[in-house]
Protein backbone atom coordinates (compact mmCIF):
# COMPACT_ATOMS: atom_id res chain seq x y z
CA UNK A 1 0.00 0.00 0.00
CA UNK A 2 3.24 2.16 0.68
CA UNK A 3 4.48 1.61 -2.57
CA UNK A 4 1.36 2.75 -4.47
CA UNK A 5 1.32 5.57 -2.32
CA UNK A 6 4.63 6.36 -3.24
CA UNK A 7 4.25 5.78 -7.13
CA UNK A 8 0.64 8.20 -6.89
CA UNK A 9 2.34 10.83 -5.55
CA UNK A 10 5.21 10.84 -7.86
CA UNK A 11 2.95 10.23 -9.93
CA UNK A 12 1.33 13.70 -9.14
CA UNK A 13 4.42 15.93 -8.87
CA UNK A 14 4.93 14.16 -12.18
CA UNK A 15 1.72 16.25 -13.52
CA UNK A 16 2.56 19.02 -11.83
CA UNK A 17 5.41 20.09 -13.54
CA UNK A 18 4.31 19.35 -16.51
CA UNK A 19 1.82 21.32 -16.16
CA UNK A 20 4.23 23.92 -14.66
CA UNK A 21 6.34 23.91 -17.87
CA UNK A 22 3.05 24.05 -20.07
CA UNK A 23 2.30 27.48 -18.23
CA UNK A 24 5.91 28.75 -18.24
CA UNK A 25 5.60 28.35 -21.98
CA UNK A 26 1.62 29.44 -22.81
CA UNK A 27 2.58 33.27 -23.10
CA UNK A 28 4.33 32.06 -26.54
CA UNK A 29 1.34 30.62 -27.64
CA UNK A 30 -1.34 33.07 -26.06
CA UNK A 31 -0.16 36.25 -25.99
CA UNK A 32 0.85 38.46 -29.52
CA UNK A 33 1.79 41.74 -27.79
CA UNK A 34 5.28 42.27 -27.19
CA UNK A 35 4.42 43.94 -24.25
CA UNK A 36 2.58 41.29 -23.03
CA UNK A 37 5.60 38.62 -23.40
CA UNK A 38 8.34 41.05 -22.03
CA UNK A 39 5.89 40.89 -18.80
CA UNK A 40 5.53 37.29 -18.95
CA UNK A 41 9.55 36.97 -19.54
CA UNK A 42 10.35 39.23 -16.58
CA UNK A 43 7.76 37.39 -14.55
CA UNK A 44 10.14 34.43 -15.27
CA UNK A 45 13.24 35.97 -14.28
CA UNK A 46 11.67 37.22 -10.92
CA UNK A 47 10.30 33.65 -9.93
CA UNK A 48 14.08 32.77 -10.55
CA UNK A 49 15.91 35.53 -8.20
CA UNK A 50 12.85 35.27 -5.62
CA UNK A 51 12.95 31.70 -5.79
CA UNK A 52 16.98 32.07 -4.70
CA UNK A 53 16.19 34.28 -1.86
CA UNK A 54 13.70 32.43 -0.55
CA UNK A 55 16.56 29.46 0.13
CA UNK A 56 18.51 32.10 1.91
CA UNK A 57 15.38 33.80 3.81
CA UNK A 58 12.51 30.80 3.94
CA UNK A 59 14.84 28.31 4.37
CA UNK A 60 18.16 29.04 6.07
CA UNK A 61 16.45 31.39 7.98
CA UNK A 62 19.04 33.86 7.11
CA UNK A 63 17.80 38.14 6.13
CA UNK A 64 19.53 38.91 2.39
CA UNK A 65 19.40 41.85 0.90
CA UNK A 66 21.96 41.52 -1.65
CA UNK A 67 19.61 39.89 -4.70
CA UNK A 68 20.06 43.09 -6.47
CA UNK A 69 23.67 43.33 -5.95
CA UNK A 70 23.84 39.85 -7.86
CA UNK A 71 21.78 40.48 -10.82
CA UNK A 72 23.79 43.43 -11.48
CA UNK A 73 26.99 41.16 -11.42
CA UNK A 74 25.55 38.16 -13.80
CA UNK A 75 23.94 41.01 -16.14
CA UNK A 76 26.90 43.14 -16.34
CA UNK A 77 28.57 39.61 -16.96
CA UNK A 78 26.45 38.87 -19.94
CA UNK A 79 26.55 42.34 -21.83
CA UNK A 80 30.22 42.83 -21.25
CA UNK A 81 31.72 38.97 -22.13
CA UNK A 82 28.64 38.20 -24.75
CA UNK A 83 30.17 39.70 -27.33
CA UNK A 84 33.26 38.14 -27.02
CA UNK A 85 31.83 34.50 -25.44
CA UNK A 86 28.60 32.17 -26.53
CA UNK A 87 25.16 33.35 -24.58
CA UNK A 88 25.27 29.61 -23.23
CA UNK A 89 28.49 30.19 -21.92
CA UNK A 90 28.47 33.25 -20.39
CA UNK A 91 24.65 32.14 -18.87
CA UNK A 92 26.20 29.32 -16.39
CA UNK A 93 29.01 31.70 -16.25
CA UNK A 94 27.14 34.25 -14.56
CA UNK A 95 25.81 31.91 -12.16
CA UNK A 96 29.36 30.19 -11.32
CA UNK A 97 30.77 33.94 -10.83
CA UNK A 98 27.76 34.65 -8.72
CA UNK A 99 28.39 31.61 -6.57
CA UNK A 100 31.94 32.06 -5.38
CA UNK A 101 31.13 35.99 -4.68
CA UNK A 102 28.15 33.84 -2.36
CA UNK A 103 30.30 31.94 -0.58
CA UNK A 104 32.34 34.66 0.12
CA UNK A 105 29.88 36.80 1.19
CA UNK A 106 28.17 34.18 3.07
CA UNK A 107 30.91 33.94 6.00
CA UNK A 108 29.57 36.94 7.73
CA UNK A 109 26.50 35.22 8.24
CA UNK A 110 28.38 32.82 10.44
CA UNK A 111 28.95 35.21 13.19
CA UNK A 112 26.02 37.88 12.31
CA UNK A 113 22.51 37.42 12.31
CA UNK A 114 18.99 38.99 12.19
CA UNK A 115 19.52 42.82 11.00
CA UNK A 116 23.28 43.16 11.34
CA UNK A 117 23.46 40.50 8.61
CA UNK A 118 20.50 42.59 6.32
CA UNK A 119 22.82 45.24 7.01
CA UNK A 120 26.07 43.32 5.75
CA UNK A 121 23.64 42.43 2.67
CA UNK A 122 22.83 46.00 2.34
CA UNK A 123 26.42 47.13 2.10
CA UNK A 124 27.56 44.89 -0.16
CA UNK A 125 24.87 45.61 -3.01
CA UNK A 126 25.72 49.75 -2.44
CA UNK A 127 28.98 48.50 -2.94
CA UNK A 128 28.43 46.66 -6.23
CA UNK A 129 26.48 49.68 -7.36
CA UNK A 130 29.27 51.66 -6.25
CA UNK A 131 31.54 49.60 -8.57
CA UNK A 132 29.33 49.96 -11.26
CA UNK A 133 28.91 53.52 -12.01
CA UNK A 134 32.53 54.90 -11.04
CA UNK A 135 34.45 52.11 -13.18
CA UNK A 136 33.83 53.90 -16.32
CA UNK A 137 35.90 51.45 -18.02
CA UNK A 138 34.39 48.26 -17.52
CA UNK A 139 30.59 49.19 -16.95
CA UNK A 140 30.23 52.33 -19.05
CA UNK A 141 29.68 54.05 -15.81
CA UNK A 142 26.09 55.45 -15.33
CA UNK A 143 25.59 55.55 -18.90
CA UNK A 144 25.36 51.89 -18.63
CA UNK A 145 25.98 49.36 -21.88
CA UNK A 146 23.65 49.48 -24.89
CA UNK A 147 23.26 47.11 -27.85
CA UNK A 148 22.71 43.49 -25.94
CA UNK A 149 21.78 41.15 -28.41
CA UNK A 150 20.12 38.21 -27.97
CA UNK A 151 21.23 35.02 -28.33
CA UNK A 152 21.24 32.55 -31.35
CA UNK A 153 21.97 28.85 -32.31
CA UNK A 154 23.13 29.10 -35.56
CA UNK A 155 21.11 30.52 -38.11
CA UNK A 156 17.98 30.46 -35.62
CA UNK A 157 17.62 33.97 -33.63
CA UNK A 158 15.94 34.26 -30.26
CA UNK A 159 15.91 38.07 -31.09
CA UNK A 160 12.04 38.12 -31.05
CA UNK A 161 9.97 38.57 -27.89
CA UNK A 162 8.52 35.04 -27.97
CA UNK A 163 11.09 33.08 -28.69
CA UNK A 164 13.58 34.69 -26.17
CA UNK A 165 10.60 33.92 -23.90
CA UNK A 166 10.92 30.48 -24.70
CA UNK A 167 14.91 30.67 -23.36
CA UNK A 168 13.88 31.88 -20.15
CA UNK A 169 10.83 29.85 -19.77
CA UNK A 170 13.16 26.81 -20.09
CA UNK A 171 15.98 28.13 -17.85
CA UNK A 172 13.40 29.23 -15.26
CA UNK A 173 11.82 25.88 -15.49
CA UNK A 174 14.59 23.72 -15.55
CA UNK A 175 16.34 25.83 -11.82
CA UNK A 176 13.29 25.34 -9.70
CA UNK A 177 13.12 21.84 -11.12
CA UNK A 178 16.26 21.82 -9.06
CA UNK A 179 15.54 23.99 -6.65
CA UNK A 180 12.57 21.77 -5.78
CA UNK A 181 14.84 18.82 -6.22
CA UNK A 182 17.53 20.51 -3.03
CA UNK A 183 14.76 21.40 -0.77
CA UNK A 184 12.81 17.82 -0.48
CA UNK A 185 16.43 16.46 0.13
CA UNK A 186 18.52 15.96 3.17
CA UNK A 187 19.36 19.57 2.41
CA UNK A 188 16.23 20.95 2.07
CA UNK A 189 15.54 19.36 5.79
CA UNK A 190 18.68 20.63 6.97
CA UNK A 191 18.04 23.97 5.62
CA UNK A 192 14.68 23.71 7.94
CA UNK A 193 16.16 22.69 11.06
CA UNK A 194 18.71 25.78 10.70
CA UNK A 195 15.41 28.31 10.44
CA UNK A 196 13.71 26.53 13.35
CA UNK A 197 16.64 26.35 15.72
CA UNK A 198 19.91 26.19 15.13
CA UNK A 199 20.81 25.18 18.46
CA UNK A 200 18.65 22.28 18.00
CA UNK A 201 20.22 21.16 14.63
CA UNK A 202 23.87 21.51 15.52
CA UNK A 203 23.11 18.62 18.20
CA UNK A 204 21.30 16.48 15.46
CA UNK A 205 24.51 16.49 13.18
CA UNK A 206 24.21 19.75 10.89
CA UNK A 207 27.07 21.73 9.78
CA UNK A 208 25.84 25.43 10.58
CA UNK A 209 28.42 26.88 8.38
CA UNK A 210 28.43 24.14 5.42
CA UNK A 211 24.95 25.08 5.50
CA UNK A 212 24.58 28.29 5.67
CA UNK A 213 27.38 28.85 3.26
CA UNK A 214 25.82 26.98 0.99
CA UNK A 215 22.25 28.99 1.16
CA UNK A 216 24.02 31.63 0.38
CA UNK A 217 25.79 30.67 -2.68
CA UNK A 218 22.66 28.86 -4.03
CA UNK A 219 20.62 32.18 -3.45
CA UNK A 220 23.30 34.30 -4.98
CA UNK A 221 24.21 31.88 -8.15
CA UNK A 222 20.19 32.12 -9.03
CA UNK A 223 20.24 35.86 -9.07
CA UNK A 224 23.20 35.85 -11.01
CA UNK A 225 21.50 33.60 -13.82
CA UNK A 226 18.63 36.12 -13.69
CA UNK A 227 20.88 38.58 -14.47
CA UNK A 228 22.46 37.47 -17.44
CA UNK A 229 18.21 36.55 -18.58
CA UNK A 230 17.65 40.02 -17.94
CA UNK A 231 20.46 41.64 -20.01
CA UNK A 232 19.49 40.98 -23.28
CA UNK A 233 15.77 41.04 -22.66
CA UNK A 234 15.99 45.01 -21.80
CA UNK A 235 18.76 45.54 -24.26
CA UNK A 236 20.10 47.68 -22.17
CA UNK A 237 21.43 48.13 -18.65
CA UNK A 238 22.70 50.70 -16.07
CA UNK A 239 23.45 50.68 -12.61
CA UNK A 240 20.20 52.81 -11.42
CA UNK A 241 18.83 49.15 -12.52
CA UNK A 242 20.08 47.27 -9.59
CA UNK A 243 20.48 49.81 -7.25
CA UNK A 244 19.30 48.63 -3.34
CA UNK A 245 15.65 49.26 -4.04
CA UNK A 246 15.53 46.47 -5.84
CA UNK A 247 16.51 43.84 -3.15
CA UNK A 248 13.64 45.17 -1.26
CA UNK A 249 11.39 44.55 -4.43
CA UNK A 250 12.62 40.70 -3.98
CA UNK A 251 12.02 40.95 -0.35
CA UNK A 252 8.42 41.86 -0.89
CA UNK A 253 8.17 38.97 -3.22
CA UNK A 254 8.85 36.63 -0.61
CA UNK A 255 6.79 37.90 2.08
CA UNK A 256 3.91 38.86 -0.35
CA UNK A 257 3.94 35.18 -1.31
CA UNK A 258 4.86 33.22 1.66
CA UNK A 259 7.96 32.99 3.35
CA UNK A 260 9.11 29.00 3.77
CA UNK A 261 6.78 27.91 0.83
CA UNK A 262 8.47 26.54 -2.27
CA UNK A 263 5.38 28.37 -4.64
CA UNK A 264 5.64 31.41 -2.47
CA UNK A 265 7.66 33.46 -4.32
CA UNK A 266 6.81 32.38 -7.39
CA UNK A 267 3.28 33.58 -6.37
CA UNK A 268 4.70 36.85 -5.11
CA UNK A 269 7.03 37.42 -7.99
CA UNK A 270 3.94 37.18 -10.17
CA UNK A 271 2.04 40.08 -7.72
CA UNK A 272 4.92 41.86 -7.56
CA UNK A 273 5.51 41.95 -11.68
CA UNK A 274 1.70 41.83 -12.74
CA UNK A 275 0.15 44.05 -10.59
CA UNK A 276 1.89 47.37 -10.87
CA UNK A 277 1.25 47.06 -14.60
CA UNK A 278 -2.45 46.65 -14.08
CA UNK A 279 -2.76 49.32 -12.08
CA UNK A 280 -1.29 51.70 -14.65
CA UNK A 281 -4.57 52.95 -15.86
CA UNK A 282 -4.79 54.46 -12.14
CA UNK A 283 -1.95 56.67 -13.14
CA UNK A 284 0.04 58.12 -10.50
CA UNK A 285 -1.59 56.65 -7.64
CA UNK A 286 -0.61 53.12 -8.15
CA UNK A 287 2.38 53.36 -6.55
CA UNK A 288 -0.09 54.24 -3.30
CA UNK A 289 -2.79 51.28 -4.71
CA UNK A 290 -0.11 48.78 -5.02
CA UNK A 291 1.52 49.70 -1.52
CA UNK A 292 -1.79 49.30 0.31
CA UNK A 293 -2.39 45.99 -1.61
CA UNK A 294 1.04 44.46 -0.26
CA UNK A 295 -0.35 46.12 2.92
CA UNK A 296 -3.17 44.01 2.87
CA UNK A 297 -2.30 40.36 1.50
CA UNK A 298 0.41 40.71 4.85
CA UNK A 299 -2.65 42.01 7.29
CA UNK A 300 -4.86 39.53 6.55
CA UNK A 301 -2.42 36.44 5.12
CA UNK A 302 0.62 36.50 7.27
CA UNK A 303 1.90 33.19 5.74
CA UNK A 304 1.53 35.02 2.44
CA UNK A 305 -0.63 35.05 -0.20
CA UNK A 306 0.03 31.29 -1.02
CA UNK A 307 -1.83 30.35 2.33
CA UNK A 308 -4.92 31.34 0.00
CA UNK A 309 -4.78 28.10 -1.55
CA UNK A 310 -4.07 25.77 1.51
CA UNK A 311 -7.15 24.10 1.41
CA UNK A 312 -4.76 22.08 -1.53
CA UNK A 313 -3.01 20.90 1.33
CA UNK A 314 -3.80 18.48 4.64
CA UNK A 315 -0.31 19.87 6.37
CA UNK A 316 0.80 23.02 8.04
CA UNK A 317 1.84 25.61 5.38
CA UNK A 318 5.45 25.68 6.66
CA UNK A 319 5.81 21.83 7.11
CA UNK A 320 5.86 20.31 3.81
CA UNK A 321 7.74 17.64 3.52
Amino acid sequence: MTQVNQTMKLRTVLIGWALALLLLLLPVFVFKSQYLLYISSLTCIYMIVACGLNIVLGYAGQISLAQAGFLGIGAYVCALLGPSLSFWVVLPLAGLICFVIGLGLGFPSLRVKTHFLAMVTLGFTVIVYLILVNEEKWTGGPFGVFNILRPKIGSLSFSSPANYHIIVALVTFILLLLAFWGLNSQWGRAFKAIRENEARAEMLGVNLRNYKLMAFAIGSGFAGIGGALIAPLFGYIDPTMFALGFSFQFLLMVVVGGVGRFEGPLLGAMIVAILPEMLRVTDKYFPVIFALAAILIMVFMPKGSVSAVDWAYKEEPHLTK
